[in-house]
């Protein structure tokens, strides 16, 4: 999720619980050896053992449609010690498809086939090698042929995005699908696409057949989602609404800190707009998050916004998670 789950927002949601892994935003890979310090840059958890600061491991994504190009790359970040290698073939943006990468590889399955057997030869056998994709581009009639290229070339686990890239964000998922894939491969598939509640991610369990799931704006609207979905499944008889709820209180002290690693990592013109992409997703979840959201959405100035949080967290009563 490019400009939007970076490694600060990484960080912050991890902290509340029920994550086992995140994948980072996408690496572009174009006709470049990349420097280390690119990969660090968009993964610095690559600094800490590969992990958050909350000990979740981060997977790198990587972009692109030259096995070659690709290939080398893996193999200097896999001497960073991630917890393994992702590559995308999902991403919809007209910019990347432009240039042959992201979901536009869906129409070209040999092509995803040489790219992650390209990917796993040169990485050591240990570390895994994942992909992630839609259903297709125009259409889904590819979809099972899509996921056989990538397991047949050596992947370890397949995550699916509901749609197809014509599809875009647009609601339904067509979570069905990923039980045809799951049928047509052998290694784990993880489900993702439309998982914005408990409720949701049982449906989606029961559809598609997948243990696994993978949450994006779900999770970044609500970030007790995971934590809450672990509840659910882990207690005999939950309703399929039950929510572990994060009450607004219990967040602002995780929004204070997400706004400070912004004003430390991120350059000024970005800061204030990173605030605002946040709260505009939590509205969502939190009737709060719309009155801080009309509140700060003329401002531009970090001062301001470091006063409206410190008159917040004197408002506010003790915090609690339950």
């Amino acid at each position: 999720m490019e400009g939007l789950l970076d490694f600060v927002l990484r960080d912050v949601l991890t902290r509340v619980g029920g994550v086992d892994r995140c994948v980072s935003e996408f690496i572009r890979i174009t006709q470049t050896l990349l420097p280390e310090r690119v990969f660090v840059r968009h993964v610095p958890e690559l600094l800490n053992g590969g992990c958050t600061f909350s000990g979740v491991p981060v997977r790198p994504q990587l972009l692109g449609s030259d096995p070659s190009c690709l290939a080398d790359n893996a193999a200097r970040l896999a001497a960073l010690g991630p917890h393994g290698i992702d590559l995308n073939f999902g991403c919809p943006a007209k910019v990347v498809n432009r240039h042959g990468g992201g979901a536009a590889l869906l129409d070209a399955p040999e092509q995803l086939h040489r790219i992650v057997l390209a990917v796993r030869h040169a990485v050591p056998a240990h570390m895994p090698v994942s992909a992630k994709m839609r259903l297709g581009f125009n259409d889904d009639a590819r979809a099972e042929e899509c996921a056989q290229a990538i397991a047949d070339a050596g992947a370890c686990e397949i995550v699916v995005h509901a749609r197809t890239k014509a599809h875009g964000y647009r609601p339904p998922a067509y979570w069905e699908r990923i039980a045809d894939i799951r049928a047509a491969v052998r290694i784990p598939v993880v489900a993702n696409g439309e998982i914005w509640t408990v409720a949701d991610a049982l449906r989606c369990r029961e559809v598609s057949g997948c243990n696994a799931l993978m949450l994006g704006r779900g999770m970044v609207a609500d970030p007790g989602l995971a934590l809450a979905i672990r509840g659910a499944t882990a207690t005999t008889g939950a309703a399929p609404n039950a929510q572990a709820h994060v009450s607004w209180q219990a967040l602002l002290p995780l929004i204070a800190d997400f706004w400070q690693l912004v004003r430390q990592r991120l350059e000024r013109r970005q800061q204030a707009g990173r605030l605002k992409q946040w709260l505009n997703l939590l509205r969502r979840r939190y009737p709060q998050a719309q009155a801080a959201f009309e509140a700060l959405r003329a401002v531009d100035e970090p001062a301001r916004i470091d006063d409206w949080l410190h008159t917040q967290a004197l408002r506010a009563p003790a915090t609690t998670i339950t």
